[in-house]
C-alpha cells in the first residue's frame, strides 16, 4: 500500500545535462562576429539568390566602365587613361548611392523590424559595439564598392605601360576620396535606417537625401554665378549642400586635380577647404553620434 509520503515525493532524473564549459570569447569576438556578418549581408551572402542580385550589379556597374576604359588604353595606345581616379568615382557616384541606400535599411531596419536588437545586448557586445560593428561593416562594403574600379583602372595604367608614379599617387588620391564618401555615405545612411523599421521607407529617405541635396547644391552654385561658365569661389561655397558635392569638391581641391578646370567641383581655396573638411567631420560624427543615440533607447 502506497504512503503519503511516497505520493507526493519528488524523484531527480540525470538527462545528461552538462553546463557550457568551454572558453568565454567575450565583447571583442561578439563584435568582430557581427561585423563579419554585417558585411556579408551587405552584399546579401549568407541570404537568398535574390538578395545578392542588387549589391553585385551595383558592383559591376561600378567596375564596367573602367573595364572599358582599361580596353581603350591598351587598344588605342593612348598617353593616359580617359579619367582620373578621383574624377571616376565623381562621374559615377549615382551607383555606390544606391547601393547605401538599398543596404543601409538591410543592415539596421532588419533587426528593428524582428524585434531582436535586444538580443545582441544580452552579450558581451554593448550598444556602442553594435553601432561600431554596423559602421565598420557598411563602411567597409562602400570601399569594396567604390575601390574595385580603381584598382581595375591601375591595372590598365600599368598595363599600358603609364609611368608608375604618377599613376600610384593618383591611385592614392582616389583611394582617400573613397574613404572619405565612405565613412559620409555610412554616419548618414545608417542614422537614417536605424530611424524606421520599414525598410521601403529607409531607401527612399536616404536615396531622397542624396538626390535632393545634389541638385539643390548644383542649382544654387547655377543661380550664385548667373549660369556664368566661369565659377568663382562664392558660388562654390554652395557645394556644402550635398553629402556627394562635399566631397567631390574637398578632394579637387587637396589635391589640385583637374588644373582648375570649369568642368569639376572645388572649395572655395584653402580656406574653403579647411570649412568643408571641417563640415565632413561634424556630419560624419554627429551621424555616428546620433545613431549611438538613437540606439541606446532601444
Amino acid at each position: 500500500m502506497t504512503t503519503r509520503s511516497d505520493a507526493h515525493g519528488g524523484v531527480i532524473h540525470d538527462i545528461g545535462y552538462r553546463p557550457y564549459t568551454g572558453p568565454r570569447l567575450g565583447r571583442r569576438y561578439a563584435t568582430r562576429s557581427l561585423y563579419v556578418q554585417s558585411l556579408r549581408a551587405a552584399f546579401g551572402l549568407g541570404r537568398s539568390g535574390k538578395s545578392k542580385v542588387l549589391p553585385f550589379l551595383l558592383l559591376g556597374g561600378m567596375a564596367a566602365p573602367s573595364l572599358a576604359m582599361l580596353a581603350i588604353a591598351l587598344f588605342t595606345h593612348q598617353s593616359k587613361m580617359p579619367m582620373d581616379y578621383a574624377d571616376y568615382l565623381a562621374s559615377f557616384s549615382v551607383l555606390p548611392q544606391i547601393f547605401l541606400a538599398a543596404q543601409a535599411p538591410v543592415l539596421m531596419s532588419r533587426d528593428l523590424r524582428h524585434h531582436v536588437v535586444p538580443l545582441y545586448f544580452s552579450r558581451p557586445a554593448t550598444r556602442g559595439d553594435y553601432v561600431a560593428a554596423k559602421f565598420a561593416a557598411m563602411s567597409s562594403a562602400l570601399m569594396i564598392v567604390l575601390s574595385l574600379p580603381l584598382l581595375l583602372l591601375f591595372t590598365g595604367a600599368m598595363l599600358a605601360k603609364f609611368p608608375v608614379g604618377d599613376n600610384l599617387v593618383h591611385l592614392l588620391y582616389g583611394l582617400v576620396a573613397a574613404l572619405l564618401y565612405a565613412l559620409l555615405y555610412s554616419a548618414l545612411g545608417l542614422l537614417i535606417a536605424a530611424l524606421t523599421p520599414r525598410r521601403g521607407f529607409g531607401v527612399a529617405a536616404i536615396m531622397g537625401l542624396l538626390m535632393i541635396t545634389r541638385a539643390l547644391a548644383m542649382i544654387t552654385d547655377e543661380l550664385s554665378r548667373g549660369y556664368d561658365p566661369t565659377r568663382g569661389d562664392e558660388s562654390s561655397w554652395s557645394f556644402l549642400i550635398s553629402p556627394s558635392t562635399l566631397v567631390e569638391a574637398l578632394v579637387n581641391r587637396l589635391f589640385s586635380l583637374g588644373d582648375g578646370s570649369s568642368t569639376l567641383l572645388y572649395a572655395p581655396g584653402a580656406a574653403g577647404a579647411a570649412v568643408f573638411l571641417a563640415v565632413l567631420l561634424v556630419l560624419t560624427a554627429g551621424g555616428y553620434a546620433l545613431t549611438l543615440r538613437r540606439y541606446r533607447n532601444v
